[in-house]
């Protein structure tokens, strides 16, 4: 069957082999693994995750994926504030985002979550998957969240087009003094 034809499910990780596909897809569509050409055109993920940070963040809050029912061809992980420090690439933003304001208030009076990750198998590409995934991510946690908020380098230019379609937007651009890196933080709010 066509990869355009195979029905795709949104939904929640219930399952340990469903992290290890995560991993997989993470190796993948990382820089090192990917040409420079391939990062600019098709973009690229930049954390690198262990299956026990993982399990954890699985355990802490719903990491959603897209599936055909046995294969993960997409996933969006939803990291909780306690992991702030888990993952080195990602402690600016979150100190970052400890002294944000939005809408006259500071981020620590508000209740949200940060996109750990996004990603979609290449050959589903351009059917919505990603799209899919945010929206389950709204459906299970609006009722806990009031946005999501996440980081994109500005040289992803296909994530930063992406995440725009679905309703973030650009509250601040910074470059990390540490990597050299120019980071977008993006937010969608469900309020």
């Amino acid at each position: 069957m066509d990869e355009q034809q195979i029905p795709i499910t949104f939904k929640a990780v219930d399952q340990e082999a469903e992290l290890h596909q995560i991993l997989k897809l993470q190796q993948i569509n990382l820089p090192k693994n990917i040409s420079k050409n391939e990062s600019v055109e098709q973009g690229f993920v930049t954390v690198e995750h262990n299956f026990p940070l993982l399990a954890n963040m699985n355990k802490s809050a719903p990491q959603i994926i897209a599936t055909t029912g046995k294969d993960v061809v997409g996933y969006a992980l939803v990291m909780l504030e306690s992991f702030a420090d888990q993952i080195p690439v990602l402690i600016p933003m979150f100190e970052k985002l400890a002294t944000l304001y939005y809408e006259g208030k500071s981020f620590l009076e508000y209740r949200y979550y940060v996109m750990g990750q996004v990603c979609v198998d290449k050959g589903f590409r351009g059917r919505g998957l990603f799209d899919g995934m945010y929206h389950e991510q709204r459906r299970q946690l609006s009722g806990e969240y009031d946005f999501v908020v996440t980081e994109v380098a500005t040289r992803n230019t296909r994530s930063m087009r992406a995440h725009e379609r679905v309703g973030f937007k650009t509250i601040l651009v910074y470059t990390d003094p540490d990597h050299g890196e120019e980071w977008a933080i993006i937010l969608w709010d469900w309020k």
